[in-house]
């Protein structure tokens, strides 16, 4: 049964209270999983300890209402590494917490079946997050998955279904939400300093590609059919799971049975915050429109119901991977490191409190723990990383068909091509099917 804290269990504790007069202490255990008071901490466990999981550990390590209690991982030497980093980090800058209790895993069934866990961080390659992010959530744990949330479109809605029906809190990793400088470029759009917006340029990289890698011989410590799961089986290669000792982001994602290119993996920050600015967190385009030239890596049109254009290309004058807002009164482009506008005056605007405003986080990772707290969605739920998900996977299956596709929103099927409709899931290998 997935219990959460709900209309009965709040009865239960007014009733409670007017029962005793003096302090009612009622243990979580009563409460069911899922509950937490304000003043709870909260249990974390990890599922995936490679680079981006060691860096998140860091992040959710500095939350003063965070225990990190275990992790879990199929390649055991970087399980190993996770936990000497923990060790570490809460001996250099987390003297108040300890590690004492935390627990490895080899598989992530056994952290999400341990009582004491109150949610999990998903740090798995992609083609793996639906199947953790599903299991947990139907265990009755909040989530927090990076980014992109899923592998597939049919995976993605999956998930959003599974979070709806558990009543549960999920932030999707797309932590540029966050950050000051793509909040302050999406309320200068959003208050219309631009004019009405025509176009949107999203600068990211390349759509996936199959894998044809060679085989090496795998280290020992890892489990390399457990690392495939529900992708086709092949022999292992470094690239695709580097030893412990490499510590740069593994290249898994640049191949469509893992993950969805840098198209998909710096799609899901920069066709995030286009969507952000447009407003158009619960839809998409309507219709993708595929470079003429085969083959092209560049060059993708996306056209929304409302007639926006928006195009996976380069841009001018800056070519760092960003957003180029273009508006009948001027234009605007943000990257991680700053916000260039033509009139240059636009990106010394201050948005003011009787102005449109955007929900304001200045962390992705307090924000979902505020959250699991308030029982309120934070700042990039299921639904938002669904939707800029779908683009990039959209993306792939436009490039990868060299056709035009018309989507909807609202049913999530494409209308003109049954290529296209079949792409929407794929197949599972046994015994890894969700």
């Amino acid at each position: 049964m997935n219990i959460k804290y709900n209309n009965g269990r709040r009865k239960f504790i007014k009733k409670s209270l007017s029962v005793f007069s003096g302090i009612v202490i009622v243990p979580r255990h009563v409460l069911g999983r899922g509950f937490v008071s304000p003043s709870d901490k909260i249990n974390l466990g990890f599922i995936g300890t490679g680079v981006q999981g060691r860096y998140l550990m860091k992040e959710f390590n500095k939350i003063n209402e965070v225990n990190i209690i275990g992790a879990s991982d199929i390649e055991l030497a970087k399980l190993d590494l996770f936990e000497s980093d923990f060790k570490k980090n809460i001996a250099n800058f987390n003297k108040n917490k300890s590690s004492l209790g935390f627990k490895k895993k080899s598989s992530y069934h056994d952290i999400i079946k341990m009582k004491e866990i109150d949610a999990v961080v998903v740090a798995t390659p992609d083609h793996w997050h639906a199947k953790n992010c599903i299991d947990a959530l139907n265990n009755g744990l909040d989530v927090f998955c990076e980014k992109p949330t899923s592998h597939t479109l049919k995976e993605g809605r999956m998930i959003v279904d599974a979070v709806k029906k558990n009543k549960s809190i999920f932030q999707t990793g797309s932590m540029q939400r966050s950050w000051f400088v793509f909040r302050h470029a999406v309320e200068l759009v959003r208050n219309g300093y631009l004019g009405t917006i025509k176009k949107v340029i999203v600068n990211v990289g390349d759509p996936a590609i199959p894998c044809d890698l060679p085989a090496e011989t795998p280290p020992s410590t890892l489990n390399w059919d457990h690392w495939l799961g529900s992708a086709p089986f092949r022999p292992y290669n470094s690239i695709l799971s580097p030893p412990v000792e490499q510590t740069h982001f593994p290249r898994w994602r640049f191949y469509e049975e893992y993950g969805g290119g840098i198209l998909a993996d710096w799609g899901a920050h920069m066709f995030d915050i286009a969507q952000w600015g447009l407003n158009q967190d619960d839809s998409g385009p309507v219709r993708y429109i595929p470079p003429i030239k085969p083959n092209s890596k560049v060059g993708l049109k996306m056209f929304y119901k409302n007639g926006v254009e928006m195009e996976h290309n380069k841009y001018s004058p800056d070519g760092g991977f960003g957003v180029k807002f273009i508006g009948s009164d001027g234009n605007l482009i943000v990257t991680r490191e700053k916000i260039i506008t033509n009139p240059k005056s636009i990106s010394k605007i201050k948005i003011s409190e009787s102005q449109k405003r955007v929900y304001k986080s200045d962390n992705h990772y307090t924000d979902w723990i505020k959250s699991i707290k308030s029982r309120k969605d934070p700042i990039c739920n299921a639904e938002v990383g669904h939707r800029t998900s779908s683009i990039c996977q959209i993306g792939n299956i436009a490039y990868k068909l060299n056709q035009p596709l018309d989507w909807d929103p609202k049913k999530e099927v494409f209308s003109n091509n049954s290529k296209a409709n079949k792409l929407r899931g794929k197949k599972y290998r046994k015994p890894f099917k969700i």
